[in-house]
């Protein structure tokens, strides 16, 4: 018998908007920050786990992402920086951004 997932109570993720841009198979959207500051706006694109090359250290909980697991890369909109502003997250810790401190500063 399938076991079911466990209904989550409370805090969802916020809204998400889909501009429609592509990064390979996956759609980028773009969501309000760690912060939670509705002005501060972040693009996401998913990264699968057949994509997922190396390990990377997730700022939400400050675990290894290792490589082969499926997960979010996550930039500001609004800043200029290029490559060093990126960072990778597990799916679930950027899901729960709203609920939990950040283990690692966000610059």
């Amino acid at each position: 018998m399938p076991r079911r997932k466990p209904h989550r109570k409370g805090g969802r993720a916020a809204p998400t908007e889909h501009d429609g841009t592509l990064f390979g198979s996956a759609v980028m959207r773009t969501e309000i920050g760690p912060a939670g500051d509705e002005d501060e706006r972040y693009a996401v694109r998913p990264i699968p786990g057949s994509r997922a090359t190396k390990p990377y250290r997730c700022p939400g909980c400050d675990q290894e992402i290792m490589s082969g697991v499926a997960h979010v890369v996550v930039w500001p909109v609004d800043r200029i920086g290029g490559p060093d502003d990126r960072r990778h997250w597990h799916t679930g810790c950027w899901s729960g951004r709203g609920t939990r401190k950040l283990t690692r500063r966000w610059s």
